[in-house]
């Protein structure tokens, strides 16, 4: 007597709500293409990426690849960074495959990194600040009215715990003073986190990727500022801004602080 192993009955099912929905099929796994409605069919060309659990299946046209903090302050042996750390292993798979993988299907590429104004910085609140160290001064000695938020001449830097440490930087907005490398070479660090600083900027070779990405003719990529750990941190962001311009719906997270885009 032959046996039959019995088949599992192809299923479908909507996920989410009329404005924002996937398809799963039983057969051919998660459907991201996002259709204005779930019976309209894809009219442009899709790209189906197998995943460690089942394949999904993107509109390259509303996908982007997010690249978070690959910047100096995050990677640079400068800052004491360990160059066979886990963020210098995604610097080289995002150079050597993630993003010519995006740019030949058409995916964009889009840089969020720490960028602050000075009006930021005054701004932040104190649980942003404290993740980064902040000042300490002598118990004895008093919060002067025009500095009480700022640098201090007898402060020290102490971590997010208050205990003193040997960091190069003093917070979020503080200057890092004059940086030395293993071979000695020097740079001026700039103030922590904010724009147009060496601390902010790309770790090369990515920071010459992004120069000959942006000059692309089509979908060039693009680099947004963020202000707090996540770019997605509040109602409304200069990166959701851009997402929604640009109909963007599916998002692949890479980089460094990834775990972090959320809060």
């Amino acid at each position: 007597m032959s046996s039959t192993i019995p088949t599992e009955p192809h299923r479908k099912a909507l996920i989410g709500s009329p404005s924002n929905f996937w398809l799963h099929s039983s057969k051919n796994g998660f459907d991201l293409t996002h259709p204005s409605v779930h019976s309209s069919p894809v009219t442009g060309p899709t790209h189906i990426i197998q995943t460690s659990t089942e394949p999904i299946t993107i509109d390259p046209s509303k996908s982007a690849l997010i690249i978070i903090d690959m910047q100096n302050f995050f990677l640079s042996e400068a800052f004491g960074r360990d160059q066979k750390g886990p963020g210098h292993a995604a610097c080289k798979q995002l150079a050597a495959h993630a993003i010519p993988a995006a740019r030949k299907a058409s995916i964009r590429v889009i840089w969020v990194n720490w960028g602050l104004t000075e009006e930021e910085v005054g701004n932040m609140p104190p649980a942003v600040k404290r993740a980064f160290g902040f000042f300490s001064i002598p118990a004895d000695v008093d919060f002067k009215a025009d500095d009480a938020f700022g640098h201090h001449e007898e402060s020290i830097s102490v971590d997010r715990h208050g205990k003193e440490n040997q960091s190069f930087y003093r917070g979020i907005g503080a200057d890092c003073g004059t940086l030395k490398f293993p071979d000695g070479k020097t740079v001026e660090g700039g103030k922590l986190l904010m724009r147009d600083s060496w601390n902010a900027a790309l770790q090369p070779p990515l920071d010459a990727i992004f120069d000959e990405g942006s000059k692309l003719e089509s979908k060039p990529d693009v680099w947004i500022h963020k202000n707090r750990m996540s770019g997605m941190w509040g109602s409304t962001t200069p990166l959701k801004e851009f997402l929604d311009k640009e109909g963007i719906r599916t998002l692949f997270f890479t980089g460094v602080n990834t775990d972090q885009q959320w809060i």
